[in-house]
């Protein structure tokens, strides 16, 4: 698993290198955000560890550029940041982080948030159903999934992890879920961080689902409680 380290201290980039490359990660690190960006192109990484506070572009900006960047690999994002007040962190997953982390902290618990998130590349679901609705089709044992549009089955081009969301809504049509029942289905004992990170992946995924994520017609907001799918 590659790995790439945005981090202007070079003295906390290098401690959180050795960490890694003792676990066996393949580590790259930079020290702005512009740089960054290049090498996210270049190399392609399974995961970014990214400061908020780099010069350049800094950590947010990266951050947005990299989940708008079509075609390209779409790595985990676990944000660095030295402030600990609540809007740096919802900021911070409103902009596609996958979970975060406020200095000072432990090499050891980075290294475990580290393998927690890319754990979830590795999980699969159900093997050998499919389940197909007027306007999606889901084959959970090849993990592929397609909208109907204009009367075809267009392919949907999701990361690991919204093809377990769209996966577990399609299965169980008209459930509502809260944040805390779709964390424990989707990342289980794995999960560190804020139970808003949901919010980011569903509307990530929602963009790729829906002909308008603002007003979702498919996934959508049950206020007070959570999320529901409903399609026909």
């Amino acid at each position: 698993m590659n790995i790439l380290i945005v981090e202007d201290e070079a003295d906390i980039s290098q401690l959180i290198r050795l960490y890694l490359e003792k676990e066996g990660f393949t580590c790259a690190d930079c020290r702005d955000g512009l740089t960054a960006i290049q090498l996210f192109q270049d190399q392609q990484p399974d995961l970014i560890i990214l400061d908020l506070m780099i010069p350049g572009l800094d950590g947010l900006e990266v951050c947005a550029r990299i989940r708008q960047q079509p075609g390209s690999k779409d790595p985990f994002i676990l944000m660095l940041t030295a402030k600990g007040e609540e809007l740096d962190r919802i900021i911070g997953l409103s902009t596609g982080a996958d979970d975060y982390m406020v200095k000072p902290f432990s090499p050891r618990e980075l290294v475990a948030r580290v393998r927690a998130l890319l754990r979830r590349s590795l999980r699969h679901g159900t093997q050998g159903q499919i389940y197909e609705t007027p306007n999606f089709w889901v084959d959970l044992d090849q993990r592929s999934a397609q909208r109907q549009q204009d009367g075809q089955l267009t392919p949907l081009d999701l990361t690991t992890l919204e093809f377990d969301l769209l996966s577990m809504f399609i299965s169980y049509p008209g459930r509502v879920w809260s944040r805390s029942q779709i964390i424990d289905r989707i990342w289980g004992s794995d999960f560190y961080g804020d139970e808003r990170v949901v919010d980011t992946h569903i509307a990530r995924l929602r963009k790729k689902i829906e002909l308008d994520p603002a007003q979702p017609t498919f996934l959508k907001t049950v206020i007070g409680v959570g999320y529901k799918f409903e399609d026909g």
